[in-house]
């Protein structure tokens, strides 16, 4: 873990040379691919130096975080290219990468809190610093202080536990069972503002909308697994109390998602539409992770690596209209299979990836989810149809209204994309589809 850690300190001085923009990308490269050579398929931890570790969990959310930090550089040519202090921007997405490692590749509950909160210091500099609209510093007060509010109960809630069991360690941790009602509430209401759940979810549509491409990208792809990764990792000595109020978050996260998939038919904004879809998705994926069965837990790890590529692509796509046509509103961005024929195909086949259509990831982990959300009670079955079926009309809607009808008659030209541009959709949809055919990754992790 420490050369990994190391390889990304030392590519931070290169960011103030003269032209290394693509290079340090380069760089991120090679060390993902580095690092997919390590391979260590263990459901326990491995690689152990000083207080960092990585299993099998660990592994996958560490390679997700450097490849979609490597697409973010990809996608902020704008950046480099008008000189929009393209040095600082490289620092600040190696920092975020950085808090990003140590978090997943650490095994103390403590730092895991400590690097978790640290990340959100360079997402609100990039909010703030790269976004488009003055709402930005809303936006980034919200992303802040929805995080802040929940993370103080949390510290203390550590420091309680520091106390009984003299380590901060998750293996020593997984050993006890906690029945504590205040300890439950105060480690998970945390989790449950970062994945976010419906009702805490209100700084996410606002950040997304707000924040440049790489702000989307990495708040879409990384960020919101961030809490999801934290719930894994403190039920293994909460479920005694996880069993008499996991009822509670179940219900929220399904209807909400329900609730929100109804907001997503009705979004003018692309990107506004996207952020939401996210939620959605987000909220089955709770659901699943509460129910603590063996289809749930590794469902929604699935999940949240499927939907950390697809969405991360969708918002690419949105970027790519902007760029050219200046708007994200969904009445500008119409018939646009008349002006970029070739990116139709992209748009189509990550919208449905983003309604889990074979052979993405995403179907095996809804699917999963499904089964594991049924199981644990038939009564959701009714919440779930709609979910399903409003996610679709959601993604269809998202890929109809923008392709087809009439071009908006302030365009009079016609583009064909970069081959960057397309490169940047395939590095987001391969491995999406690839991931299926190996997917004891993701379930083989308990």
């Amino acid at each position: 873990m420490m050369k990994l850690i190391f390889f990304v300190l030392f590519i931070i001085p290169l960011c103030f040379m003269y032209n290394v923009f693509w290079m340090v990308q380069n760089m991120l490269f090679i060390i993902t691919f580095i690092f997919i050579i390590f391979n260590f398929y263990d459901s326990y931890f491995m690689n152990l130096s000083y207080f960092l570790g990585c299993d099998l969990i660990s592994y996958v959310l560490i390679l997700l975080s450097l490849w979609i930090t490597v697409l973010m550089m990809m996608a902020s040519e704008n950046i480099y290219k008008m000189n929009n202090y393209s040095k600082l921007f490289m620092m600040n997405v190696l920092f975020l990468l950085l808090f990003l490692i140590l978090s997943f590749g650490n095994n103390n509950l403590f730092l895991f809190y400590l690097f978790f909160e640290s990340s959100l210091i360079p997402t609100l500099l990039l909010i703030l610093g790269w976004g488009y609209q003055p709402e930005r510093l809303q936006a980034g007060l919200y992303l802040l202080f929805y995080t802040l509010f929940v993370s103080l109960p949390m510290l203390i809630g550590l420091f309680f536990l520091y106390n009984i069991v003299g380590s901060m360690n998750f293996y020593m941790l997984s050993n006890y069972m906690f029945d504590f009602d205040i300890l439950y509430f105060s480690l998970i209401l945390a989790f449950l503002v970062k994945m976010p759940m419906f009702l805490v979810h209100l700084w996410l549509p606002k950040a997304h909308v707000e924040a440049p491409i790489s702000g989307s990208m990495i708040l879409a792809g990384i960020m919101l697994k961030l809490g999801g990764y934290g719930l894994l990792r403190v039920f293994s000595f909460l479920q005694l109390a996880g069993m008499k109020f996991n009822f509670l978050w179940i219900s929220i996260s399904l209807i909400g998602g329900v609730l929100i998939s109804l907001v997503c038919l009705r979004q003018t904004d692309l990107k506004s539409l996207i952020a939401y879809s996210s939620v959605a998705h987000m909220g089955i994926v709770l659901a699943g992770l509460m129910t603590m069965n063996f289809w749930g837990l590794c469902g929604s790890l699935s999940l949240m690596i499927a939907h950390g590529l697809c969405s991360s692509g969708l918002f690419c796509l949105a970027n790519i209209s902007y760029e050219r046509l200046g708007s994200r509103s969904l009445l500008i961005n119409k018939g646009l299979l008349n002006f970029l024929p070739s990116l139709t195909l992209w748009w189509f086949l990550l919208s449905s990836a983003n309604m889990a259509a074979p052979p993405t990831l995403n179907l095996l982990g809804e699917i999963s989810l499904l089964n594991s959300i049924i199981s644990w009670s038939w009564i959701t079955m009714l919440v779930l149809s709609l979910l399903s079926f409003f996610s679709a009309a959601y993604s269809l809607y998202l890929y109809a209204y923008t392709q087809h009808g009439k071009i908006y008659s302030g365009i009079y030209s016609f583009s064909n994309g970069k081959i960057r541009e397309y490169l940047l959709l395939m590095l987001h949809w391969f491995p999406l589809n690839l991931l299926i055919m190996k997917s004891e990754i993701c379930f083989l992790w308990i």
